[in-house]
C-alpha cells in the first residue's frame, strides 16, 4: 500500500507539473496552427505569472479572500492577451521575424516584470507570499477504494481546479480545431493562406485571434505556477516552462492530446526527480544533474521528434496578398 501511495503522490506531483505546460502548449498551438511561431510563449506565461501574483495580492488587500486567486487568474488572461499584442502587431500587420519578435517578448517579459515588482513593492525582488492560492480538490471517498484507491484519492482526483480546466480544454480544443468552421479556418491560414483569401477568410484577422489565444494561454499557464506552487513571483518563477511547453508542442505534432501526453511525459520527469531523492543510490549522483534532468529530456526529445513532425505548412511565412 505505501508504494500506491507513492506512486499516487507522484501521479499527483505529475499533474501539477504538466498543467502549466498543457495550458501554454495549447497556446502555442492556436498561435502556430495559424501560421504564427511563437517563441514568445516562455514571455506570456511570465507576464501571466506576474500578473497572478499582483491581481491576487491587490485582490487580498481589497478584502476578497478566497476569491482573490481567481481574480489573479483573470488578470493574468487579460495581461497575456496584451503582451501577445506586441507579437501580433509586430509579426502580422508589420510583417517582422517572428522568430525575433518571440525572443523580444521573452527578454521584454523578464526586464518589465522585475522592474515593475521593484516598483510595486518598494525595491523588493519578489512580491509577498500571496494568503490565498488555489486549493486542491479533495474527494476522500475515493481513497479508501482497495488498491486504487490511493492513486486516485491521492493521485489523480486530489488536484487543483486549474488541472481539470486544463484536462477539460485540451478535448474542448480538439473539438474547435477539427470539428467547427471557425478551426477550420483557422488550420487553413496556417496551411494555405492564399486560398484560405480566396475563399473569402480574412487571413490576417484569424492569425491575431490565433496569437491573442496564446497569450490568453500562456498567461493562464503561467498563472497556474503562481497560484498552485510557488506563491510568489519572482525572475525565477517560469524558468524555462515555456521552452518546454514548445518542446511539447512539437513533441505532440501540434495535436491537442499529443500535447497533452507530451506536457505528462515533461511534468514526469520534473516530478520524478523530487522522488529519486529518496533512494539511498540518489545520494551519489550530483544534486545539479537531477535539477537538469527535465531540460535534458526536452532537448532530447527535441533532437528525435523534431524530423518526424509535421509543423503547418505556412508557418513562420508572413502572409503578402499581393503575391497570392
Amino acid at each position: 500500500m505505501d508504494s500506491l501511495l507513492i506512486f499516487g503522490n507522484l501521479l499527483n506531483t505529475t499533474l501539477v507539473f504538466s498543467t502549466a505546460l498543457i495550458f501554454a502548449a495549447l497556446g502555442g498551438l492556436f498561435s502556430e496552427r495559424s501560421g504564427i511561431v511563437n517563441i514568445g510563449i516562455e514571455g506570456l506565461m511570465v507576464f501571466g505569472a506576474f500578473a497572478a501574483a499582483v491581481g491576487t495580492h491587490y485582490a487580498e488587500q481589497a478584502g476578497m479572500g478566497g476569491a482573490s486567486p481567481w481574480v489573479g487568474l483573470l488578470t493574468a488572461i487579460v495581461v497575456g492577451v496584451l503582451g501577445s499584442l506586441i507579437h501580433a502587431v509586430a509579426t502580422i500587420t508589420f510583417k517582422a521575424d517572428q522568430t525575433i519578435s518571440g525572443v523580444v517578448i521573452n527578454f521584454l517579459a523578464t526586464g518589465i516584470t522585475l522592474y515593475l515588482v521593484k516598483l510595486l513593492f518598494d525595491g523588493a525582488g519578489e512580491t509577498p507570499l500571496l494568503l490565498h492560492r488555489l486549493a486542491k480538490l479533495n474527494f476522500p471517498d475515493f481513497a479508501s477504494i482497495p488498491v486504487i484507491g490511493p492513486i486516485l484519492g491521492a493521485g489523480i482526483l486530489n488536484s487543483y481546479p486549474t488541472t481539470f480546466i486544463a484536462i477539460i480544454l485540451v478535448f474542448v480544443t480538439y473539438y474547435v480545431l477539427n470539428k467547427t468552421t471557425f478551426g477550420l479556418r483557422l488550420r487553413s491560414v496556417g496551411e494555405h493562406p492564399s486560398a484560405a483569401d480566396t475563399m473569402g477568410i480574412n487571413v490576417n484577422r484569424m492569425r491575431y485571434i490565433g496569437v491573442m489565444l496564446s497569450g490568453a494561454l500562456a498567461g493562464l499557464g503561467g498563472a497556474t505556477i503562481t497560484l498552485t506552487t510557488t506563491g510568489l513571483f519572482s525572475h525565477t518563477t517560469v524558468s524555462g516552462q515555456g521552452f518546454i511547453a514548445i518542446a511539447a508542442l512539437i513533441f505532440g505534432k501540434w495535436n491537442p492530446l499529443g500535447i497533452m501526453g507530451a506536457a505528462l511525459f515533461f511534468g514526469f520527469s520534473q516530478a520524478i526527480r523530487n522522488y529519486v531523492q529518496l533512494f539511498e543510490w540518489s545520494a551519489s549522483i550530483p544534486q545539479d544533474f537531477i535539477l537538469m534532468l527535465p531540460y535534458v529530456l526536452t532537448v532530447i526529445v527535441l533532437v528525435v521528434a523534431i524530423g518526424k513532425s509535421r509543423a503547418p505548412a505556412a508557418l513562420g511565412e508572413a502572409y503578402d496578398p499581393g503575391k497570392r
